[in-house]
């Protein structure tokens, strides 16, 4: 028995912070760790936990699929004995450790019970095409070789709204409570060398935007009308509904929360 000696346990704050990020995703097996795999979330875990001399573990906004890039993505995480200025004015030494393809543009606290995934009230996703081979393009966009309906796509895009289930969209293997989803909008519009395919949501399901736009170029090629369109998000069956894009075009966008600017 040992006398005369005090023992103190050092409880130290812990805080929430969300991390708002950029990625390009050509790289890597998309956001959530995986094994035998390199992801977006691996990396900045790694990052954030040698910068701050502790385990960190992020929660991401969503789980974007390999080679899907994210132009605004958030990330929260509980940093202890961190305080809020030291937190903030990281950014440039996480960067600094960090891959050149994933940038962070601000880390900020926020409310114990903030969550990345669950509070996001709509996110926005864009998919673009380029009609003429660019290699600047390469891995960002995709070379569609043919010619597209634009006005029929608009039309058809504008039925999604008229939804809720997208069971027709979503992957036969993913398991979720339910496939329901509210889209607010849903657009084409020109570019200069190609085209990007702009909707928005408050949820998606796994592939379910690769899968629209994939359902959407059938009606761009006059191989399914508006009223089939409806058919097959009324069947609720993914063989029904186009292909799959290839994912080098997709970008999530935007990210919306009640509390941040």
């Amino acid at each position: 028995m040992l006398i005369g000696k005090k023992y103190f346990c050092l409880i130290l704050d812990t805080q929430r912070f969300f991390i708002e990020l950029a990625y390009d995703g050509t790289a890597y097996h998309g956001w959530q760790v995986q094994p035998n795999a390199v992801t977006v979330q691996q990396e900045l875990d790694r990052a954030l936990s040698v910068f701050f001399r502790q385990p960190v573990e992020t929660l991401g906004c969503g789980r974007t699929d390999a080679g899907v890039h994210a132009t605004q993505f958030f990330a929260h995480a509980d940093l202890a004995g961190i305080s809020e200025e030291r937190a903030v004015s990281a950014v440039s030494n996480i960067n600094a450790l960090l891959p050149y393809q994933i940038a962070v543009s601000r880390i900020f606290k926020v409310h114990e019970n903030a969550h990345a995934r669950f509070d996001a009230t709509a996110r926005s996703y864009e998919y673009h095409f380029h009609f003429r081979k660019d290699p600047f393009s390469l891995g960002r966009s995709w070379l569609y070789k043919g010619v597209l309906d634009i006005e029929a796509m608009n039309v058809a895009a504008a039925q999604l709204m008229q939804y809720t289930d997208f069971s027709s969209f979503s992957k036969s293997n993913t398991s979720t409570a339910t496939n329901n989803c509210k889209i607010t909008a849903a657009s084409f519009r020109e570019t200069e060398n190609g085209l990007v395919f702009c909707i928005t949501a408050d949820r998606f399901l796994r592939n379910m935007v690769r899968a629209i736009v994939g359902t959407l170029v059938m009606v761009g090629r006059h191989e399914i009308g508006a009223s089939e369109l409806e058919e097959i998000i009324r069947s609720k069956n993914r063989s029904n509904a186009g292909q799959s894009v290839p994912a080098c075009g997709l970008y999530l966008v935007r990210i919306v929360y009640p509390y941040v600017d």
